[in-house]
């Protein structure tokens, strides 16, 4: 179980409402390049499977789910642990110029309310797998 961030192109609007329904996200760019400007970024990203990165730390672990295919319309991030990784997620958004889209607040992903959101993801999971208090 994991707590989800989608990774795409995204437009310049302050909502995820406020997407025009004829917006098409355009391709992030060859998956190898996006790969190599997540590890200019954050160089322990594990790529040696290029279709599922793994960053693993003490604190956190994300696993970078880029798929199969050589155009990488974007990528998803699938985060465990504690809200050190709320800070990396942010540092390679911010790198890559990109938006994402938080799947458990629903709407897009910033620090600040990623904290949050991740932290209300903990407390469901928690809950889910009788963990309350952990």
């Amino acid at each position: 179980m994991s707590w989800d961030i989608s990774v795409q192109d995204m437009p310049d609007v302050l909502r995820i409402e406020d997407i025009p329904n004829d917006f098409r996200p355009e391709p992030l760019g060859h998956r190898d390049d996006v790969i190599a400007s997540i590890q200019a970024l954050v160089p322990e990203v594990d790529f040696s499977d290029p279709s599922w990165g793994r960053l693993e730390d003490e604190r956190f672990s994300i696993e970078f789910n880029m798929g199969a295919d050589e155009i990488c319309s974007g990528f998803m991030l699938h985060v465990r642990g504690g809200d050190t990784a709320i800070g990396v997620i942010d540092h390679i958004l911010k790198g890559l110029g990109r938006r994402a889209f938080d799947c458990s607040a629903g709407d897009f992903f910033n620090g600040e309310s990623g904290r949050e959101s991740f932290a209300e993801w903990r407390e469901f999971r928690d809950r889910v797998l009788g963990k309350a208090g952990s």
